[in-house]
């Protein structure tokens, strides 16, 4: 009898695993708990229990681009990532680091180039997008750092018709700023070189 329901738990995490990365490869949802929680809605289930991870819906969003995207995924993904070393470098200064999708390699159409700076004044990136005469829209989000919260200010401009958003912390908070997904195999960010790596592949 165990067994038998362990079977089925499997089964239902697989299933939920695979109807949220269809939601994220189709429809754009970009954050993995949201993406979890309609694809439960849809299969049914009312408890929160026994349903996928990060790693197991990132896999699963992975198999699914390998079936259904093969030939447009990984053209999205390069152009993203030719994106992020472009802003990486006009950034240099404020040491940026890449996370996201991008970074892990299931970024799609629907994915933006998400960057982590640093500054010794937040104010001070708002004046290097004025120099520079980027367009840009600005923010803040609420994020933990370490054991506490902080407000963060996001910045976020097109670039080659990407969208790309940078979120900037104080210099000397690299060690806080927060790791998207902490159960997510492989680098969770990476700086210029590693991302210039990529793209030499």
């Amino acid at each position: 009898m165990a067994r038998n329901r362990s079977r089925r738990d499997d089964n239902q995490r697989r299933h939920v695993a695979y109807l949220a990365a269809r939601l994220m490869a189709e429809e754009g949802i970009a954050d993995y708990a949201f993406a979890k929680q309609k694809a439960a809605r849809q299969a049914g289930l009312a408890d929160s229990q026994g349903l996928p991870d990060n790693r197991e819906i990132e896999a699963a969003l992975r198999e699914y681009q390998g079936l259904y995207q093969s030939e447009s995924q990984p053209q999205e993904l390069r152009h993203l990532r030719e994106v992020a070393v472009k802003v990486m470098r006009e950034f240099a200064a404020f040491n940026p680091l890449l996370v996201g999708a991008v970074l892990n390699g299931t970024a799609n159409q629907f994915s933006e180039v998400t960057l982590q700076l640093f500054a010794d004044d937040p104010k001070s990136l708002a004046l290097f997008l004025l120099n520079r005469r980027f367009r840009f829209e600005q923010d803040e989000k609420r994020v933990r750092l370490g054991d506490d919260w902080a407000l963060v200010p996001q910045y976020y401009l097109e670039v080659d018709g990407a969208p790309v958003t940078l979120a900037v912390y104080a210099r000397g908070d690299e060690h806080l700023a927060p790791r998207p997904k902490q159960d997510a195999e492989g680098p969770q960010r990476a700086r210029l070189a590693d991302v210039e790596a990529l793209l030499a592949r």
